[in-house]
């Protein structure tokens, strides 16, 4: 079989004005970035505006596993899927970062015949969104020690700084560092931190913004700093939100791309699910709901991060219900979660899958948790056995989950058809959609609620730092705020090691930080970082240019 690149590469692309019109936009309703890419401009919001939305399907997954479970995969192919039922249906997925395409994990535009294309562009600079995420947020901190530089005004505190720089790449040796050193012109020396921009809280704000001046709002509300006297200093205190603004206004335009099978996909912003809300922007997903009767989107990592978050926050703040989750799965992830080892996953082992298939069954019981049908796809791979097949699929019907397996991977939209049809059928049952917990809850019990309920933690233990941190925000008025919890994505659990369904554990909340203009406090537990690191053998070894001017070695 040809290389993800490959297929990507030989694709038979449509130019983007065709995709626009398949979804009846015109031609002066996008801004082209060449022949494949688009903005979609504010106007068909608002032309669109009091058309009903279609229905919203969910695709979130178990905990990851290094076998690999393919949820942006199976999320693009169900896109495909559904036009080849005959539905007319739309896919609104993250941004991919340049941290794991270069990394471990890879990116986020698909695999096998289920891809988005142009790949290469969307996994690399695609429209430049990302870098001026950075830009913006970078610009923020270059203001916020420039006014300590001249005179210190607002007695801002260096020692209580809350925001941190960005940067789109892994790159450890940025986590912590000491800045403005070399005498009285360069500043005031500090200690420094870089995130990477999809962890940075001006990511999350270009997500969960309605338009350009909430936007300018939201930035304008970022908590920076304390000063001297504990009082907090905010983005424009600093006056930064509006030149942060202008360096935004095309990046919050959603992007308009296409399938391996021509069917339109809306593709922006792209929080990490273990350290940020995990879910695109909330334009883009409104803006698909007016075009397509059927939008497919996915939240990032398992449905214990992702899920949570997209019906906790995200669904909150943009008053959107979902019709449906999908949750994805595969044999071997049940398999690895019953202690099988990665290189012998390829065998028949019932009994393990058996052992694992509770890893599964939490995170059912966590979906219906919220009131939404679920229905679980299981992401076939060519070892998978027929009695394996069976067992999950008896599994699934006891656990009051709909099933069905895809094939999308290798087959398109055509491996997807009985995932489609599901999907279709339980768009159309009982929904009770409701959030997991109440605003007026105290943040400490909404802490606890999200441990207890969804991780299945016995309790939640606070670090003194995290409790004063807590206390601080509260005393700020943002107690009636949801919380996004940073936690290990390979397990229910804050321990990476526990896999299947961790029991008798507490989850301890290490540090805590407040997202003031995103809307929520963030919780770090563990030992979850904001800056990831490159491994020992990074992607980036294997990724080159042939002779040709070709991208070989990008998946």
């Amino acid at each position: 079989m040809l290389t993800d690149i490959e297929i990507a590469q030989n694709a038979k692309m449509k130019d983007i004005n065709e995709i626009a019109a398949s979804l009846g936009i015109s031609s002066d309703e996008i801004d082209p970035y060449g022949h494949y890419k688009a903005k979609i401009s504010d106007s068909v919001m608002e032309r669109l505006k009091d058309k009903k939305n279609g229905k919203l399907i969910l695709v979130t997954a178990v905990n990851p596993t290094p076998a690999g479970e393919g949820k942006t995969t199976v999320s693009i192919g169900l896109g495909e899927a559904m036009n080849q039922i005959g539905k007319k249906a739309i896919i609104a997925l993250r941004e991919p970062s340049l941290g794991p395409v270069f990394g471990i994990k890879g990116g986020a535009a698909g695999g096998g015949y289920s891809q988005v294309v142009p790949m290469e562009d969307i996994n690399l600079h695609f429209t430049g969104d990302m870098h001026a995420i950075t830009s913006a947020n970078n610009l923020m901190c270059a203001m916020l020690d420039n006014s300590i530089q001249q005179g210190n005004e607002l007695n801002i505190d260096p020692r209580r700084i809350q925001v941190k720089r960005c940067l789109d790449m892994n790159d450890r040796a940025l986590r912590n560092i000491i800045n403005s050193l070399g005498g009285k012109l360069n500043g005031i020396p500090r200690e420094d931190h870089f995130c990477i921009t999809v962890a940075s809280e001006v990511m999350a704000i270009l997500c969960l913004a309605s338009d350009l001046f909430d936007l300018r709002e939201r930035l304008g509300n970022i908590l920076v700093a304390y000063t001297f006297y504990g009082q907090p200093v905010y983005c424009k205190d600093i006056k930064a939100n509006g030149a942060m603004t202008v360096l935004l206004k095309e990046a919050i335009k959603p992007n308009l791309v296409q399938t391996l099978e021509n069917t339109p996909a809306i593709m922006h912003g792209g929080p990490f699910a273990n350290i940020a809300h995990g879910c695109n922007s909330v334009r883009a997903t409104k803006t698909a709901l007016k075009l397509a009767d059927y939008t497919i989107t996915e939240a990032g990592f398992g449905s214990d991060l992702g899920a949570e978050k997209f019906m906790d926050i995200k669904c909150r703040f943009a008053g959107l219900a979902p019709s449906c989750v999908v949750l994805v799965s595969t044999v071997r992830s049940m398999k690895y979660n019953g202690g099988v080892a990665k290189d012998d996953l390829k065998e028949e082992n019932l009994e393990a899958l058996k052992k694992g298939s509770v890893n599964l069954g939490a995170h059912i019981d966590n979906l219906k948790k919220f009131g939404v049908p679920v229905v679980v796809a299981i992401n076939h791979f060519y070892a998978d056995t027929q009695a394996e097949i069976d067992y999950i699929e008896q599994y699934c019907k006891e656990k009051g989950a709909d099933f069905a397996v895809t094939k999308c991977f290798a087959e398109g939209g055509k491996g997807g058809t009985q995932l489609a049809q599901k999907v279709v059928e339980a768009c159309e049952k009982e929904n009770n959609f409701h959030c997991l917990y109440d605003l007026d809850m105290p943040v400490y019990e909404k802490i606890e609620t999200i441990a207890k309920e969804i991780y299945g933690a016995d309790g939640v233990d606070f670090t003194k730092e995290a409790k004063n941190a807590i206390d601080g925000f509260i005393k700020l008025g943002a107690d009636k705020m949801p919380v996004c919890m940073a936690k290990t994505q390979y397990s229910l659990s804050d321990n990476p090691k526990l896999l299947g369904k961790p029991e008798n554990f507490r989850i301890t909340v290490s540090s805590a930080s407040l997202s003031n203009g995103a809307g929520f406090i963030v919780c770090q537990t563990g030992s979850i970082m904001t800056m990831p690191g490159l491994s020992k053998s990074p992607a980036a070894y294997r990724i080159d240019i042939d002779e040709n001017g070709n991208t070989v070695g990008l998946f």
